[in-house]
């Protein structure tokens, strides 16, 4: 499992010209699964994400979690995040899981992070999506749970 994290200011995505979900301060989380993601990665990426220390105390160190400053979370689920780019210029997204697979994974994703207690927004599973987005910083973390980094 593979998941984008955004420090956001604000994110909104629109599905079919409307908004479908939108917060404020918070992480923007753009989270790809692979074929033999698990509910073990879900945990353990999940866990990691509430936890996450990237925003700023009184003193301007990273040194709060999104629980610390009641930050939002905006979910999207990206199967791109699982592209090859080593061999030829069309990327295969072969490793990215089937919807049989992902869409139960990512609806346990999202709930475990509900469990926090945090303010939950998401798109729609395959959905044509246009995601906006302030980054704030620009912070951009990439987590990997195969790698658990």
């Amino acid at each position: 499992m593979r998941v984008l994290v955004q420090r956001v200011s604000e994110a909104s995505v629109k599905i079919d010209g409307k908004v479908h979900g939108a917060i404020n301060r918070g992480l923007l989380l753009l989270i790809g699964i692979e074929n033999d993601d698990t509910e073990d990665d879900v945990n353990w990426i999940s866990q990691k994400i509430i936890n996450l220390r990237i925003f700023s105390d009184e003193a301007g160190k990273m040194n709060l979690s999104s629980a610390n400053i009641g930050g939002e979370f905006l979910v999207i689920s990206q199967f791109t995040l699982h592209a090859s780019t080593k061999k030829g210029n069309r990327p295969s997204y072969i490793k990215a899981a089937r919807p049989e697979t992902a869409i139960p994974l990512y609806e346990y994703f999202v709930e475990q992070l509900k469990k926090s207690e945090h303010e939950v927004e998401t798109g729609i599973f395959g959905a044509d999506m246009k995601v906006s987005l302030i980054n704030d910083g620009p912070i951009t973390i990439w987590i990997d749970s195969k790698n658990k980094e």
